[in-house]
């Protein structure tokens, strides 16, 4: 029986960056998607949506990313007022 060698595994950062990798992957898919709808409302579906998205999908990120940073431990209270916790 042939024996293939284990794809490499990819290293998984640390737990304690948690809180910055989820609203760095929240911050990137969110503007992906709400750059993209509008610029495409905007230009509609020309070539230039294409060229111009990318730009607005920079611009919009760099706003998002660091404004999630600073609003996250808010929402999360707000969260946890209207949310029943978890049973134990």
């Amino acid at each position: 029986m042939p024996v293939f060698p284990r794809p490499l595994a990819l290293r998984r950062l640390p737990a304690r960056y948690a809180g910055l990798v989820m609203p760095l992957v929240l911050s990137v898919m969110m503007t992906f998607v709400v750059s993209g709808i509008a610029t495409l409302r905007s230009l509609g579906p020309t070539p230039d949506f294409l060229a111009t998205w990318p730009a607005a999908w920079g611009l919009s990120w760099l706003v998002a990313f660091p404004t999630l940073l600073l609003v996250l431990p808010l929402v999360r209270r707000i969260v946890g007022l209207v949310v029943e916790p978890a049973a134990r």
